[in-house]
């Protein structure tokens, strides 16, 4: 980089308090800085006289030009960050009602939660194109995640359905040898297996069930969308029986809805309190055999309910056999704000409490399925 284009950069970034060592900034550069100038300055009358004006106004139509503009100038993930970034700091949220500023937005898992979090105020003519925004990042996101959880979950399966006389194609050479290193033969330099293991045959009949337990709190927004994404997803599976609760201080059972991840996540109401005792008491009806069951918790753990009796059924699910999986959020954010002493007290019952990225979640689901270690899962997931 040389030294005119550093310099046209600490331009853009510093804006008018940049002085006057920088060169006037004309065409596209001056739109750019007016751009961020609308965000980012602090609107005194010594910046609006340099040139950057700060604030967007309350009119939608500006709003609306303002993002067309953004969209030209910087690439789609600026974009997004800054789109975040005006909903948070201009307080912008009332505007995304408006048909024609939702039209001009950049569709992310922020501005789906959003979305998601004025379900019950927006208007009718809205609602529409609501939903389309929100279509467009679902079908971007089962893209994403899609194949890789069905091969992911597909593999354990079979892995995890293993046979003692299987035929020859289905021999898990790995797992046999293993097994049968004592019968290691040093003058044939070869093993004689005394069993063999192999892989399970494909079957139709349902081999798992799964309950994913959303917290619905505002705070947990970006988790709550992919959440309903994966159920989606594990719901195409005929190897597998899955369930969907999302809570607040109310339960609210979206399985019946799984066929479509738009109406599951219009089915959501982002805010409100937490009673994670009174959605897992719903999510043990549902958990008919606990051996073959997975019980995955989605929540930042601030509990507004009974935290003794909480912990109580955690524990008799983990004493049933049901694998159980504690996740502080499922986003690319990493982890919230969570409740530390009731990540311990669910650590000492042996269930690890740990953010997962969504890109990670197909893995922790095939090591839930073979029963692996997912104390040993949750020390990866934090190194990465």
């Amino acid at each position: 980089m040389n030294e005119q284009e550093r310099l046209r950069r600490w331009r853009l970034v510093l804006g008018g308090a940049a002085g006057g060592g920088f060169r006037e900034l004309t065409g596209a550069e001056a739109a750019m800085d007016a751009a961020l100038g609308a965000l980012y300055d602090g609107g005194d009358d010594d910046s609006r006289a340099k040139g950057r004006s700060a604030g967007l106004g309350g009119s939608a139509p500006r709003v609306a030009r303002w993002l067309g503009d953004i969209r030209e100038y910087f690439p789609s993930t600026v974009v997004q960050v800054m789109q975040q970034d005006a909903i948070e700091r201009l307080n912008l949220t009332s505007l995304l009602l408006e048909p024609e500023m939702l039209a001009a937005v950049e569709p992310d898992v922020h501005l789906v939660g959003t979305l998601l979090s004025l379900n019950r105020v927006m208007p009718d003519r809205t609602k529409e194109l609501a939903r389309q925004v929100v279509r467009k990042v679902v079908a971007e996101l089962e893209r994403r995640v899609a194949q890789k959880t069905r091969a992911a979950v597909t593999g354990a399966l079979n892995r995890a359905t293993r046979v003692n006389r299987p035929r020859h194609a289905d021999i898990d050479w790995d797992r046999t040898i293993r097994a049968n290193l004592k019968h290691y033969q040093p003058e044939q330099r070869t093993i004689v297996p005394e069993r063999l293991i192999g892989y399970g045959r494909r079957t139709s009949a349902v081999q798992r069930d799964v309950v994913l337990c959303v917290d619905q709190s505002g705070s947990m927004a970006a988790s709550v969308v992919y959440s309903g994404v994966f159920s989606a997803v594990l719901a195409t599976m005929r190897s597998l029986r899955t369930s969907l609760v999302v809570f607040d201080t109310a339960v609210v059972d979206l399985t019946d809805q799984l066929s479509d991840p738009v109406e599951v996540l219009f089915g959501t109401q982002l805010g409100g309190g937490t009673d994670i005792n009174r959605a897992i008491a719903h999510s043990q009806t549902l958990i008919t055999r606990p051996q073959e069951s997975i019980f995955v918790l989605i929540s930042d753990l601030y509990e507004g309910g009974v935290r003794d009796e909480m912990l109580r059924r955690v524990a008799a699910m983990v004493g049933s056999g049901t694998q159980v999986i504690v996740l502080l959020a499922l986003s690319d954010e990493g982890a919230p704000a969570f409740d530390h002493e009731n990540a311990a007290a669910l650590a000492a019952l042996g269930v690890p409490a740990f953010a997962c990225t969504p890109d990670m979640f197909p893995e922790l689901m095939a090591a839930a399925i073979e029963r692996r270690d997912l104390r040993a899962f949750a020390e990866r997931a934090a190194e990465r």
